[in-house]
């Protein structure tokens, strides 16, 4: 199998998700999917990954932590991780979705983390963190602006800081 015409028959697949009917739309992820070798994570994770975007996450779930188990690597690893902590908190599990992506953050850098901190922020938002979440994605922000950047971040620490002056509440 030529691997970089399967990635670019993938990406067109990808492409034609909103021409397709879902069962359509999966099936031809499937085909793809069966040209690769039994247990491989990347087909494992392209099938999760089918049934997220075809608003199966109960489906996905399962499958998101079968290809983790498999061993999937690089970037579609990562992806796997933010796509599975997203689907957990779609699912009512929001507090499984703030320790995956919690982790991922420490987990190294890449162009995803802003991807990481914009879901970890929606899932702090299901637990009641509102705060800690408008911090997060206010400082995520920041660095995408042309100007307040260093007011920005300044703005997002106070909002989960203790405000010099005021009194702790008491129990």
């Amino acid at each position: 199998m030529d691997h970089e015409d399967w990635e670019q028959r993938l990406s067109d697949a990808w492409a034609s998700i909103d021409r397709r009917s879902e069962a359509e739309f999966r099936s031809l992820i499937d085909e793809l999917v069966g040209e690769l070798p039994e247990g491989s994570g990347i087909g494992t994770y392209e099938r999760a990954s089918s049934f997220d975007a075809t608003d199966r996450p109960d489906l996905a779930v399962p499958l998101y932590q079968e290809a983790l188990d498999q061993g999937l690597t690089g970037e579609r690893r990562r992806c796997a991780v933010i796509q599975l902590a997203s689907s957990l908190r779609n699912l009512g599990q929001p507090e499984q979705s703030v320790a995956l992506l919690t982790t991922e953050l420490d987990a190294g850098s890449d162009h995803l983390d802003d991807a990481v901190r914009a879901f970890l922020a929606l899932a702090l938002t299901d637990v009641g963190r509102e705060r800690e979440a408008a911090s997060l994605a206010l400082a995520t922000l920041a660095p995408h602006l042309s100007r307040y950047q260093r007011s920005l971040v300044n703005y997002a620490g106070l909002l989960i800081e203790p405000q010099p002056g005021s009194r702790p509440s008491q129990p």
